[in-house]
């Protein structure tokens, strides 16, 4: 088991957004979580990367407790995480973007090949203020920043937010490509429900805070429940 999550509570100030979460993530597998507005999914990946500390609970990884960690100690274990809405350092060059994900692990830049060879666009643009890229470009950066790090759990806030649906079928196609490649463990946080449950193994529902329903993402994905929770009586 890589992840381990038990009983996690959690939120800003006095308002309470996660209620004792509990869940596990084998080494290798993909879990999506999804469900409506409001739920609690990003302060779910907020939690787990540091920069949110839990109200109780406990988060262990790879045999570790980080609970309450900083953010920097937990990047230097391995896990990155991608932030919804395209954050790049945009008067920055795309390559010292880039650099900067490698920057807690001494500058190792051995992951670049890899990252271009997925991302060609990037290296193309290499000498380009990240702030001229297009959304879809952002997005790769974002991604491929995360990858230079020596990287074993990727979380990924609504990488699809924004995006045409051309070029969001063609990012998840590079993301499975890049599980393998880099043997990644992958928490995806995501809108498209759909597309979601199509691309991980197992999947989360969350609903005011609390986790509502889990399993096979191939079993949730034609579950009545999942539509309910998720849009009402309608469907994905």
């Amino acid at each position: 088991m890589l992840l381990n999550v038990q009983d996690i509570t959690a939120g800003y100030g006095k308002l309470m957004v996660l209620r004792e979460i509990s869940f596990s993530l084998e080494r290798g597998e993909t879990l999506t979580v999804i469900g409506p507005n409001g739920a609690g999914k990003t302060t779910l990946l907020w939690t787990l990367s540091g920069m949110i500390r839990p109200r109780s609970g406990r988060v262990s990884f790879d045999g570790a407790d980080i609970t309450g960690w900083d953010p920097s100690r937990i990047v230097n274990l391995g896990i990155g995480h991608v932030l919804e809405g395209l954050r790049v350092f945009s008067t920055l060059s795309v390559e010292d973007n880039l650099m900067l994900g490698a920057y807690a692990h001494k500058a190792n830049l051995d992951n670049l090949p890899s990252v271009f060879k997925y991302f060609p666009v990037l290296e193309q643009r290499r000498k380009q203020s990240a702030g001229s890229l297009s959304g879809g470009e952002k997005q790769m950066l974002a991604i491929g920043r995360t990858l230079m790090c020596e990287l074993k759990l990727l979380l990924l806030d609504e990488p699809s937010a924004g995006l045409a649906p051309l070029l969001v079928r063609r990012l998840f196609d590079i993301l499975a490509d890049l599980r393998k490649e880099f043997d990644l463990t992958i928490l995806l946080v995501e809108q498209n429900a759909e597309i979601a449950l199509g691309f991980a193994d197992s999947g989360l529902v969350l609903a005011q805070g609390r986790i509502m329903l889990k399993g096979e993402a191939r079993k949730l994905i034609n579950d009545p429940e999942v539509k309910r929770i998720y849009l009402g009586e309608g469907g994905f």
